[in-house]
C-alpha cells in the first residue's frame, strides 16, 4: 500500500501533538534517542571502524520489491481468505460461549480467561482487519464484513460490543496511526505518550506500578479516550470550527460537565458497561442471585484480564530501543515503507493456533506494509518479507512476545530509548 493510500483518509486530521495522561499539562523534554548516523569519515588517528549501512540505501529497490509481492498477494484473495476469518472469528466466540456457560457456577479464573480471550479475538483479528477493508476485495462478502458496514448503527452491539467506538477506531488507528507510524504525530507512540513518566523523579517501582495500572484498565484508560477525542477533533475540523492543535487531555472525556464528556459516556462508557456489567449477568437471574453475581464478577475478571493481554500483545508492536521512531513525514513512498519496517516488530508466527493466541498482531510488520490485506496472506507474506529485508539490509525485528513486552515498559519508565535516524540518511 503506498504512503498515498495509506494517508488518503488522514486529510486534515493531523494534530501534530502526543497524548498527554489525565494528570499532566505539559512535557518536558526527554533524552535524546539513539541516533544512527550514516556512514562518514573517521576522525584522523582513530582506528578505522566499519559503519553500518542505513536502512534506506537501497529503499527505492527494496520498495519496488515489495510492490511486486504485494500485487501478487492481492491477486491472490480470494473466499479461502473469508472463511478464514470466520474460523478466527468462531474460535472467538467458542471461548466467549464456553467462559459464558460456566461462568454462573462459581467466580473463577477459567471462566474469566474464555471470556477475555473471546473478547481479544474479537478486536485484534475480527475489528481489526475488517475495519481496515482486508475483505471488500473478497467476491460476495456481506456487507457486514465489509469496511464500511462492520459494527454500523445497531450491529455496533453485535459486531464490537466495546468501550471504543468503532468509528473512532476507524479514524485514529487507520488514519492517525497507519498514516504516521513512529512518527510524533502518531497518537499511539508509546515513548511520546509516556514522556511524563519518563521524565519524572519517580522512585522506579512507582512507575512500574503506574505502568502496571494502565495494564489492567488501558481499554478504558487510554484507548477509548483517545480515540473518541481525536475522532471528536476531526468532527470539529469538518465542521469549520477552529483547533489549535494543542494536545489531547484524555481526563476531559471523563468529565460529565462538558458536552464532550457526556457524549463519551453516553457513546463509550455506558452503552458498553451496560451490557457487560448488567445485561449479560441479568441473563442468569433464573438461576438465582449466586449465578447473576458469579458473572458479573467473572465478566470484571475478564476485563481485566482481556486489558492485560491485549496491552502485552498491542503496545510492544512499535517500542524498543531496537526500534525506529522518526522526524517529519516520510518524502517518499520508498521511505515510508522502510520505516514501516524499521519501526515494527513481529512476534513468533506459525500455525493458526499460535497466531490466533497472538491476536495475528504477530506479522505487524506485514500488516504496516499492507494494511488492507486478510489475516490468512500476512502468513504467507512473512516469510518472504522476512527475506527481502535481509536482501536490502533493512532491519526486521522479531522476538518473543514476553520479551518485547518488557522492551516496551523499558521505554514507558525511561530505561531505554528509541532509535533515530539522521534525515538525510533517509533521502
Amino acid at each position: 500500500m503506498s504512503i498515498e493510500e495509506v494517508r488518503a483518509n488522514a486529510t486534515d486530521v493531523q494534530s501534530g501533538a502526543g497524548t498527554l495522561p489525565p494528570f499532566v499539562s505539559t512535557k518536558k523534554p526527554g533524552p535524546a534517542p539513539a541516533r544512527v548516523d550514516p556512514p562518514s569519515s573517521t576522525d584522523e588517528g582513530l582506528p578505522s571502524v566499519e559503519a553500518s549501512p542505513s536502512p534506506f540505501a537501497r529503499k527505492e529497490a527494496f520498495a519496488r520489491e515489495l510492490l511486486d509481492l504485494r500485487k501478487e498477494l492481492e491477486a491472490s484473495i480470494g473466499p479461502e481468505d473469508l472463511e478464514h476469518l470466520r474460523k478466527m472469528q468462531w474460535w472467538g466466540r467458542g471461548c466467549s460461549a464456553l467462559g459464558y456457560a460456566t461462568a454462573w457456577i462459581a467466580p473463577n479464573p477459567i471462566s474469566a480467561l474464555l471470556i477475555a480471550q473471546g473478547n481479544t479475538a474479537r478486536w485484534t483479528m475480527v475489528t481489526h482487519h475488517i475495519a481496515h477493508r482486508g475483505y471488500d476485495r473478497v467476491p460476495d462478502v456481506p456487507e457486514h464484513q465489509t469496511g464500511r458496514g462492520f459494527a454500523v448503527g445497531w450491529r455496533r452491539f453485535l459486531d464490537w460490543p466495546d468501550w471504543i467506538h468503532p468509528d473512532a477506531w476507524r479514524h485514529e488507528h487507520n488514519a492517525l496511526h497507519h498514516g504516521n507510524t513512529g512518527e510524533t504525530s502518531d497518537p499511539d507512540l508509546v515513548e511520546e505518550n509516556m514522556e511524563w513518566l519518563r521524565q519524572s523523579d519517580l522512585p522506579l517501582v512507582a512507575k512500574h506500578a503506574i505502568v502496571a495500572f494502565f495494564a489492567c484498565t488501558w481499554k478504558l484508560t487510554y484507548y477509548a479516550p483517545n480515540t473518541f477525542l481525536e475522532w471528536r477533533r476531526v468532527q470539529r475540523r469538518r465542521a469549520g470550527e477552529q483547533d489549535d492543535g494543542t494536545p489531547i487531555r484524555l481526563i476531559s472525556a471523563f468529565d460529565p460537565f462538558t458536552e464532550e464528556g457526556r457524549s463519551f459516556w453516553a457513546t463509550c462508557v455506558l452503552p458498553y458497561a451496560g451490557l457487560r456489567f448488567g445485561a449479560l449477568p441479568a441473563l442468569f437471574s433464573p438461576l438465582g442471585p449466586w449465578a447473576v453475581g458469579s458473572v458479573f464478577l467473572n465478566s470484571v475478571f475478564a476485563e481485566v484480564l482481556t486489558n492485560i493481554q491485549s496491552f502485552i500483545l498491542i503496545g510492544p508492536n512499535h517500542a524498543g530501543e531496537d526500534l525506529y521512531r522518526f522526524e517529519g513525514r516520510a518524502k517518499s513512498h520508498s521511505e515510508f515503507s522502510v520505516r514501516q519496517v524499521i519501526g515494527s516488530v513481529n512476534y513468533a508466527t506459525g500455525s493458526d493456533v499460535v497466531d490466533f493466541f497472538h491476536g495475528f498482531l504477530n506479522y505487524q510488520i506485514e500488516h504496516h506494509l499492507w494494511p488492507h490485506l486478510p489475516m490468512r496472506q500476512y502468513q504467507r507474506a512473512q516469510p518472504r518479507v522476512k527475506a527481502i529485508c535481509e536482501k536490502y539490509g533493512v532491519p526486521y525485528v522479531q522476538e518473543g512476545v514476553l520479551r518485547r513486552a518488557k522492551k516496551m515498559v523499558d521505554i514507558m519508565v525511561g530505561r531505554a530509548s528509541m532509535r533515530t535516524v539522521d534525515p538525510a540518511g533517509a533521502r
